[in-house]
């Protein structure tokens, strides 16, 4: 059970709260958590307050969860007192309420409301309990009791008097809430990447992180296909190469970072990735997350992450040295986004002012360093369909040749490896010797959106032009998640709405999309670890939404709500989506690079977690004063017209449903 301890309230009121606090500590302690003095003093007051409050309520019948275990956050909400008519989640601090430990009881509430079984029928009221004051009632009470309300504060004094109001205000439902139904029901988060990796470096597996749909089963299938292909591997002395393909979203990272912090942890094994932001966003999450565990000092916390996170191309170029013939530490590497893996003449031109190691294309070396180990070694590389974003990527196919042409090595893969339309991101033919077909390594199931599946496939739709498809995916979800505004102030605000509790907004916007300066979108973050893990009222976070992250910011990361700023290096023209360059004062048509930019709105459109606000600017109208012909009106209209045919929903006005309502800001 969730809870740590969890009754009736008339047992509440008749047991010896001495009693139920060595409960607590009992729970407490087997999780492996230590005791302190300051926690049972804690205990001590709330079970006071809420026997109190019970009483007053005439809650005897209620259902009362103390310490209740929140997996995503690593949290737990103090109390979660089940009326027949609501959850009522209990955050209790001493001293007085402020923005901060509103949002905190308030992120409790939305966590119950969006992976808790239980909780999705029922009103959801976040309470943050604070000094000893008592209870003013709002003086709107929410018009809608659906979702999570609004947080409310009140002191201890005051909690049956809170108790009493949610009785009396929220209406009788149809079939009672049953407490101890809800106490089993089951719990599944879909956590943030940041999230699933600060849990799987703590020593979680990623069998507790499981989807919150029903087919969570593809995820743990594939974790399950990752660790089966290593054992085999060190069994039999081979060298082998796990290609896991997914579309965007799916999971490919968590199973990625599973296979080196999960179950199987082991030492000599690295995750390499040349998505630098990716590398520097979880290397300061976990390094932070290891010092606030108390595992070890900062200093050493670093070197850690250092050796397990890893940029590729220095892990490349630093085991490729002349002379080098030394096996590296690591005989299991994940390779990140493998087909974006580079081709030989970007491999030798390199990125730095200084001459390259590599003589190779990457997976060669990979193969070649990877190949000095006696006996087994294994490569899992993950594959982002669609995804390819960038010049000098040699893609599948390079791979295909490497492994054909070293009799060491030999591969499993997904089908879906082998049917690419495009030559260069097939793998092989079917009949490779060297090549084994794993269905089970393939993540078709989009797990980054919350409450809708749909959203990959709608971008999919919408960037290949199908406007009738797109059209059909959208009205057959039950919320597309997909927002369309014309007015650059109109989507702040709704992302302001749309980010309750502790969640996390941003914009967003396609690096080429170089006239967006012209409406203030012009400045690109300068610290992605800081725009990514510091919040608001920070400046420097994405939720204080100055900055915008593009493509190479945000790639293989995700927020809760995203706001896409659409540029003119992407539109339509007759018909057809068209790539364009910004040129010294002008666009130019850009056929070489079109896959690549399409690829780059593919990757812009599924970062969001719940919803996904474009704004598509108004431009300039042609014959007006100071006319700018590089920010035509018509053609953002087109590209409003069209999303807007495919099924996007109009920005509604800035008042928001009760479920929606906007956090509490400074």
């Amino acid at each position: 059970m969730r809870a740590w301890f969890a009754c009736t309230g008339a047992e509440l009121l008749a047991r010896d709260p001495r009693d139920t606090i060595g409960r607590l500590a009992a729970a407490q302690q087997s999780r492996g958590y230590a005791g302190s003095i300051d926690q049972d003093f804690a205990w001590q007051g709330q079970l006071r307050a809420l026997a109190a409050a019970i009483a007053e309520a005439g809650g005897q019948a209620w259902t009362i969860a103390l310490e209740y275990d929140l997996l995503r956050l690593e949290k737990r909400i103090d109390a979660v007192v089940l009326t027949d008519r609501a959850i009522i989640a209990m955050e209790f601090k001493t001293a007085a309420a402020t923005n901060a430990t509103l949002a905190e009881a308030e992120d409790y509430a939305l966590d119950l409301r969006d992976f808790h079984a239980g909780s999705r029928a029922h009103p959801i009221v976040p309470v943050l309990v604070a000094g000893g004051g008592g209870f003013a009632p709002p003086v709107q009470p929410p018009l809608i009791w659906h979702g999570v309300t609004q947080p409310i504060a009140c002191g201890s004094a005051g909690l049956g008097a809170l108790l009493r109001w949610v009785q009396s205000t929220a209406p009788e439902p149809a079939r009672p809430l049953d407490g101890p139904a809800w106490l089993e029901a089951p719990y599944r988060p879909v956590p943030t990447i940041v999230e699933a990796a600060t849990l799987l470096y703590a020593r979680n597996g990623v069998r507790e992180i499981a989807t919150a749909r029903a087919d969570a089963a593809n995820l743990t299938r594939t974790a399950q296909a990752i660790r089966d292909a290593v054992a085999e591997a060190r069994r039999d002395g081979a060298k082998l190469v796990v290609f896991v393909t997914g579309i965007p979203g799916a999971g490919k990272t968590l199973c990625g970072l599973n296979a080196i912090f999960g179950e199987a942890r082991m030492d000599g094994a690295a995750f390499l990735t040349g998505n630098a932001p990716l590398v520097t966003v979880l290397r300061a999450a976990l390094a932070r997350d290891a010092v606030t565990r108390g595992a070890c000092k900062r200093p050493e916390a670093e070197r850690r992450v250092k050796a397990a996170l890893q940029n590729v191309h220095r892990f490349l170029e630093d085991n490729a040295r002349p002379g080098l013939a030394a096996p590296p530490p690591e005989r299991l590497i994940v390779f990140d986004e493998a087909q974006r893996a580079w081709n030989e003449a970007k491999a030798v031109l390199g990125t730095r002012n200084k001459p390259s190691t590599l003589t190779m294309s990457e997976p060669a070396h990979t193969l070649d360093i990877m190949g000095r180990h006696d006996g087994w070694a294994v490569v899992v590389a993950l594959i982002g369909n669609g995804q390819e974003i960038n010049t000098g990527e040699a893609g599948l196919a390079e791979w295909g040749r490497v492994i054909a042409a070293d009799p060491r090595w030999r591969a499993i893969a997904a089908p879906r490896a082998v049917q690419a339309t495009e030559p260069a991101q097939r793998l092989a033919g079917m009949g490779a010797p060297w090549l084994r077909i794993d269905a089970a390594l393939d993540l078709a199931t989009p797990i980054r959106s919350v409450r809708e599946s749909a959203g990959a496939a709608w971008v999919d739709a919408v960037l290949r032009g199908a406007v009738v498809e797109a059209r059909d995916i959208a009205a057959g979800c039950e919320v597309l998640p997909f927002l369309l505004t014309r007015d650059l102030d109109a989507m702040r605000a709704a992302l302001r709405e749309r980010a309750r509790g502790q969640r996390r907004a941003g914009l967003l916007a396609a690096a080429g999309a170089k006239r967006l300066r012209a409406d203030g979108l012009g400045v690109q973050v300068e610290d992605v670890a800081d725009w990514f893990l510091r919040r608001w009222p920070d400046i420097r976070a994405s939720d204080a939404l100055e900055t915008i992250a593009t493509e190479y910011d945000c790639q293989g990361l995700e927020l809760d709500v995203a706001g896409l700023a659409w540029g003119g290096d992407f539109i339509r023209i007759a018909g057809e989506w068209q790539a364009r360059r910004f040129v010294g004062a002008a666009w130019q048509r850009d056929l070489k690079e079109f896959t690549f930019v399409r690829n780059t709105y593919r990757v812009l459109l599924t970062r969001a977690r719940y919803e996904t606000v474009i704004w598509v600017p108004r431009g300039s109208m042609a014959g007006a004063p100071f006319h700018d012909p590089t920010r035509d009106a018509a053609t953002y209209d087109a590209i409003a017209d069209f999303l807007e045919a495919c099924g996007a929903r109009p920005l509604p006005a800035a008042t928001a449903p009760q479920d929606e309502a906007p956090a509490l800001l400074l």
